[in-house]
């Protein structure tokens, strides 16, 4: 008896993976990577950068002529960036690059890239001040000049009374000539200002005599509210051709304005110099001192008084007459208080 055969069943076929739907893999993956890339580009520019090696803030210098590549290279090496070729990238693809300024940059911590490009690009240097006191000589605010470490180059100190005093911004590497050149300009400005007002018929010819006497004026008081008395006091003594017997005159021709550190002598005092007032008629024949703007505006504006003379009132102040006879009151009284201080100096 014969048997039927069962057909054979066929084994499955296998087919290896759609090409479309390996595309699209490798599409996803491609975009995945995209995203991940984008993603760290983004959070690397603009979000939190490193943490300052030491305390809120790193000092970072960069240096005249330097290239975008450089100032990546300073940056990164300062620890303030974390990619200096997205740093490059960025500078030249938003056109900062050609625009980044040199100089001193105090990077906060955690500082992004985009503030830092920023800031260079805006030139927000690190601003260091010299702070010229009224009342100094030009050889004095030239010495702190010279004594700024952030400033290069060397300067001569401008001529008596061309500085204007005030605090003056300066940023690191730059000239010492330069920082003076906008210290006189800065005194240009304001005595052509104040010059083109003054007061008509005043005593003395040119703004240079102007500032002559304004630095009397400064080295006599220290007290604001005195200055336009005291140049008051200077105007009517010119004007009657008295001599101005005025003791900072004497100090200059003799240490150029720096401090004695004690009294006039008799000797200076009956010395003839250029600058002894009390000898020589007039103003002297330079200024003796930085005068600031007040003091400049007190005598090319003075108030109309008949006073001629003024003594220390030993409170720091002054005691003003307009007589001779009132005049040698006033000094009995300040001799006196001069024989109290000396009296009690010497019961300590």
């Amino acid at each position: 008896m014969s048997r039927k055969r069962r057909p054979r069943r066929r084994a499955p076929v296998r087919r290896g993976p759609h090409p479309l739907r390996m595309a699209g893999k490798a599409v996803l993956a491609a975009l995945i990577v995209v995203i991940a890339a984008s993603g760290w580009v983004v959070w690397t520019y603009s979000g939190p950068g490193p943490a300052a090696r030491q305390g809120p803030a790193t000092t970072v210098i960069l240096e005249h002529g330097s290239g975008v590549a450089q100032i990546a290279r300073d940056l990164a090496k300062a620890g303030v960036i974390r990619s200096s070729s997205l740093f490059i990238a960025a500078a030249k693809l938003s056109g900062a690059g050609r625009s980044l300024k040199a100089g001193e940059y105090d990077v906060p911590s955690h500082a992004s890239m985009a503030r830092i490009l920023g800031d260079i690009r805006a030139g927000r240097v690190v601003r260091h001040l010299i702070t010229v006191p009224e009342g100094w000589t030009s050889e004095m605010a030239a010495d702190a000049v010279a004594r700024s470490p952030v400033l290069t180059g060397q300067a001569e100190a401008p001529p008596e009374g061309a500085i204007l005093p005030d605090s003056y911004q300066v940023e690191r590497g730059e000239a010492r000539a330069a920082v003076l050149r906008r210290m006189t300009a800065a005194q240009d400005k304001v005595l052509a200002e104040l010059w083109a007002s003054r007061q008509p018929d005043l005593p003395f010819r040119t703004p240079e005599e102007a500032v002559a006497l304004a630095s009397i004026v400064e080295k006599e008081t220290a007290l604001p509210a005195e200055r336009p008395r005291i140049a008051a006091v200077y105007i009517n003594r010119l004007r009657a051709g008295m001599r101005l017997e005025s003791d900072p005159t004497i100090i200059y021709g003799v240490s150029k304005g720096r401090p004695l550190g004690r009294g006039i002598s008799r000797a200076e005092l009956t010395t003839l110099t250029p600058y002894n007032t009390y000898l020589v008629a007039g103003l002297p024949p330079t200024p003796i001192a930085n005068p600031g703007r007040a003091s400049l505006a007190a005598v090319l504006n003075p108030p109309k008084t008949t006073e001629l003379f003024f003594v220390a009132d030993g409170g720091g102040g002054h005691v003003f007459s307009s007589t001779f006879a009132e005049h040698e009151k006033n000094v009995a009284r300040w001799r006196a208080v001069e024989r109290q201080h000396a009296a009690a100096e010497s019961g300590k």
